[in-house]
C-alpha cells in the first residue's frame, strides 16, 4: 500500500498527479488526511476528499509514503503521525517520496545525509547533509524527491518504474502521451 499525506495547503498537482500514475499503473495507493475530517483544501483551494484519515494507516501494510510540497508541508512536518510513519519506513526500510518543500521534512530529520536529493528552490538549507541536485527528480537508496510542481508527473513515473519496473512506466507514458 502507497499512503500519500494530505494537510491543508498541499499542492494538488504534485499529490495527484503522482497518484492518478500509480492507480492507472496497478498500484493500490490510499490518499490520507491528517486534518480534523476527510475533507483537506489544496493550496488552489480544491477541497479533495482523502480516502482515509491518518489513524486508518496500517504501517505493516505500507510500501512507500508520499509526501506532498505546497505549504502543507508545515502541517505535515509539525505532525508526530507523520513523522512516526517517516521513521517506519526508515526503520523497515521502506521508500518515502518527498517532493517540493517536503525534502526538507527528511533533511531535518538527517535522513538526507549522503544522498543526493532535490526539492523547491530555498528549501535546500533545510536539506542537511544532501548533496543537492538540479533534476526534476532523484533517488537515491530509498528516497525519491522531487523539485516542484512542474515535476510531479516525472515524479509519479518514477516511483512506478521503482514499483513496477520500467516497462510499466513507459508504457502507461506511452498511453498517456507523456512524451508526445
Amino acid at each position: 500500500m502507497i499512503y500519500a499525506i494530505l494537510a491543508d495547503g498541499f499542492e494538488e498537482i504534485e499529490a495527484l498527479a503522482p497518484v492518478d500514475i500509480l492507480r492507472r499503473g496497478g498500484i493500490d495507493v490510499k490518499t490520507v488526511s491528517i486534518m480534523p475530517t476527510k475533507k483537506v483544501m489544496g493550496a488552489h483551494n480544491i477541497p479533495v476528499e482523502a480516502d482515509i484519515m491518518i489513524n486508518g494507516v496500517v504501517p505493516e501494510d505500507m510500501e512507500m509514503l508520499v509526501l506532498p510540497g505546497g505549504a502543507g508541508h508545515a502541517l505535515l512536518d509539525a505532525s508526530n503521525e507523520v513523522h512516526a510513519l517517516i521513521n517506519y519506513c526508515i526503520v523497515h526500510n521502506l521508500y518515502i517520496a518527498a517532493i517540493c518543500a517536503s525534502p526538507s521534512i527528511l533533511g531535518k530529520k538527517q535522513i538526507l545525509d549522503g544522498k543526493m536529493a532535490t526539492c523547491y528552490p530555498g528549501f535546500e538549507k533545510y536539506c542537511y547533509g544532501a548533496n543537492m541536485v538540479n533534476k526534476k527528480v532523484i533517488t537515491d537508496g530509498k528516497i525519491i524527491t522531487g523539485k516542484g510542481p512542474g515535476a510531479a508527473s516525472e515524479f509519479g513515473f518514477e516511483i512506478l518504474s521503482i514499483l513496477k519496473g520500467t516497462d510499466v512506466s513507459n508504457q502507461l507514458k506511452e498511453e498517456m502521451q507523456y512524451n508526445d
